[in-house]
């Protein structure tokens, strides 16, 4: 790994593997931090190890990562190293193979753990606990947690805790990520100091679970909920737990936050520096009503402003004249789109759409040709939300259609942009006839399938990742898109949280952010539409208001702010992103530095009381940069020192008009 080393080694009895040293390169060498030093009273010698990856039989008292029914007890059979790390255990009783995998990611302070299994017995074995990992972080006084929560409109949510002794939980049962928590978790000594990350690759569902141990330890542990359980292995099967990335920094919340930023683009490969265009959504000014005469009005107002793509949501196609009908019949409502999209490109715009391809109405034709390709139990009525049912992913015919469907759609007309959405989570899981369908790994596997069958056959199309809103953020969603939509909640001080707690997770490219004349829903204070801007700079801009009813000075003010967006986009997406101060503070603050360290932006948000200033004596607002020693030079000329802009801080004087800013740092070169 980059900065990083992560070393383990087989206990003496060779029955588990153990953490030695996790952190900078060079703190393997030394006794371990994790060894016991002490006896062991009432529980397993294991019970008290700093165990990497154990079964329940081995481990029965501080907890196991993996539980098969009947119980299962393994020793060491060997060892490979190659690109992966893979060390195998066997249970010769129950047959159960269990190779444990670790990947060091190039360029990254990352690295990947998952574990293969195969069932070499006769008789069929069936998992209660499917965790993909363990791993111990060495606190001294209790832990520090970190982690991510809320709900629809309020993704995001950062969270911290002082775990000095017991137990954490989190997980979703949705079949997705979900809002509620996001499979992401920081675990710090409750002083603060180094900062240790595990993240799970996996769209499904999910748990994560930090105890600190008797020992002292804190150990985490990650994988997906065998939901609806048990998981079964036939004999001579085999089969994988998701990955979970594994992350650490001594710089804390900060520098833990850039190291996922890395691995993001990592994951991105070639796709890494396609240009995220800016863009305009036309549903919050049309919704459903979407004819294509108006929505080439709002096109025309879009390209005026230095737009480079327009987008339609929800509502083309036919049958979707509200949210009871239409899902599943992808066909365009309008005869003439054709027409419509080519007269939109020939205003210089790139042409995107929205899809909901997992969903099905009752209402549509495809329901009433395959009622059987959703989710359903026998005798049992079905469950509508949103006034939809969800097609099973996990039956060959449906991923078929879908990506018939997406191709279809992709080939006819000039599409470069789709927004998939997900709006509605299994609620009868079951599929008749298979019941002991492992329902939920099939549904990822086809979604995912369907995935990179997209980037296979449309490479040039730019994906964007939404479930509601922020509900599917994982890292396999992830890897397989360019845009992430974290919440449907586009409210500026809202949004403002909610990226806030976005970008520790995930670096600023993926973070699509609209412009909207929609209050908050949680936070209504009135905001300027420079605060707007500025906020949805933060990431992927882009523009959801209804530009009709924009005045001609908002008109010539987001021009000019779309056009600073675009002169910066480059250091925002491929530079190194710090939030400087959370939206608690009075002022708040995220850096971006250029690759080559010559560029500074610095975005920057009134979101407390203002100092009383130029009416009673006060100063100027601060923020402290991270920046190295140097002169920068902003764009009117001001000098500062780099000691300067870390001790006192860049100054912003905020009024009640002038609540946002954007400030550009040029490194002067001697």
């Amino acid at each position: 790994m980059k900065t990083t080393s992560y070393t383990v080694a087989l206990d003496p009895t060779e029955r588990w593997l153990e953490l030695v040293a996790w952190g900078p390169h060079g703190i393997e060498d030394g006794p371990s931090v994790f060894t016991n030093a002490g006896s062991v009273h009432f529980i397993t010698e294991a019970d008290a190890a700093p165990v990497e990856y154990a079964p329940l039989g081995l481990r029965p008292f501080s907890g196991a990562d993996v539980a098969v029914r009947g119980g299962s007890w393994w020793r060491f059979d060997g060892a490979s190293s190659a690109a992966d790390l893979r060390l195998a255990f066997v249970d010769e009783v129950s047959g159960l193979r269990a190779v444990l995998c670790y990947r060091p990611v190039p360029e990254t302070d990352v690295l990947t753990r998952w574990v293969e299994f195969e069932n070499t017995g006769s008789s069929t074995l069936e998992f209660d606990r499917l965790g993909s990992a363990g791993v111990c972080v060495p606190t001294v006084s209790g832990a520090r947690l970190t982690y991510l929560t809320g709900q629809w409109s309020r993704e995001f949510t950062r969270q911290s805790l002082r775990l000095p002794a017991g137990g954490f939980r989190m997980e979703s049962r949705f079949g997705v990520p979900g809002h509620a928590h996001v499979p992401w978790l920081a675990v710090q000594d409750s002083s603060g100091g180094p900062a240790f990350g595990v993240s799970l690759e996996w769209p499904g569902s999910w748990s994560i679970e930090a105890d600190v141990e008797p020992s002292g330890l804190t150990r985490v542990r990650a994988g997906r909920l065998p939901s609806p359980g048990p998981v079964r292995l036939e004999p001579g099967g085999a089969l994988s737990t998701p990955a979970v990335a594994l992350a650490s920094s001594v710089d804390g919340l900060a520098g833990l936050a850039s190291v996922w930023h890395d691995y993001d683009r990592v994951l991105a490969g070639s796709r890494r520096r396609r240009p995220r265009p800016v863009l305009y959504n036309s549903w919050e000014a049309t919704g459903f009503d979407v004819r294509s005469d108006g929505q080439l009005e709002l096109a025309k107002r879009a390209a005026d402003l230095g737009i480079e793509l327009f987008v339609v949501d929800d509502g083309w196609f036919t049958g979707r004249d509200d949210d009871t009908g239409g899902l599943g019949d992808w066909t365009p409502a309008d005869s003439d789109f054709g027409d419509f999209v080519e007269s939109v490109r020939d205003l210089g715009l790139e042409f995107g759409l929205w899809v909901e391809p997992e969903a099905v109405s009752p209402k549509s034709q495809l329901y009433a040709e395959h009622p059987d390709w959703v989710y359903r139990i026998d005798g049992r009525p079905l469950t509508l939300i949103r006034n939809q049912l969800l097609l099973d992913l996990g039956l060959p015919d449906v991923v078929a259609f879908v990506k018939s469907t997406l191709d279809t759609l992709l080939s006819a007309y000039p599409i470069s942009y789709l927004k998939w959405d997900m709006n509605r989570p299994p609620t009868e899981r079951g599929r008749p006839g298979s019941p002991f369908a492992d329902l939920d790994a099939e549904h990822v596997a086809g979604y995912l399938s369907v995935l990179d069958h997209l980037r296979a056959e449309h490479p040039h199309v730019t994906i964007e990742a939404c479930a509601g809103g922020g509900g599917r953020t994982d890292l396999a969603t992830v890897a397989r898109t360019d845009v992430v939509w974290p919440s449907d909640n586009t409210g500026p001080l809202d949004r403002l949280a909610i990226q806030d707690g976005f970008l520790l997770m995930h670096a600023p490219h993926l973070m699509s952010s609209w412009v909207t004349d929609a209050p908050g829903v949680f936070d209504p204070r009135p905001r300027s539409l420079r605060f707007r801007f500025v906020t949805a700079m933060a990431g992927v801009l882009g523009i959801g208001a209804d530009l009709s009813r924009w005045t001609p000075a908002q008109h010539a003010e987001a021009a000019s702010l779309i056009a600073v967006y675009k002169s910066i986009r480059s250091v925002i997406h491929h530079g190194v992103a710090r939030v400087l101060a959370g939206p608690s503070e009075p002022t708040a603050a995220t850096q971006y530095t250029s690759e080559d360290g010559d560029t500074v932006v610095v975005l920057a948000w009134s979101t407390g009381p203002l100092t009383g200033a130029p009416l009673v004596p006060g100063r100027s607002s601060r923020v402290r940069l991270s920046v190295p020693d140097a002169s920068y030079v902003d764009h009117l000329g001001t000098r500062y020192s780099g000691a300067h802009l870390r001790y006192a801080g860049l100054p912003f004087d905020w009024t009640a008009d002038h609540d946002a800013d954007v400030v550009i740092l040029r490194r002067e070169r001697s």
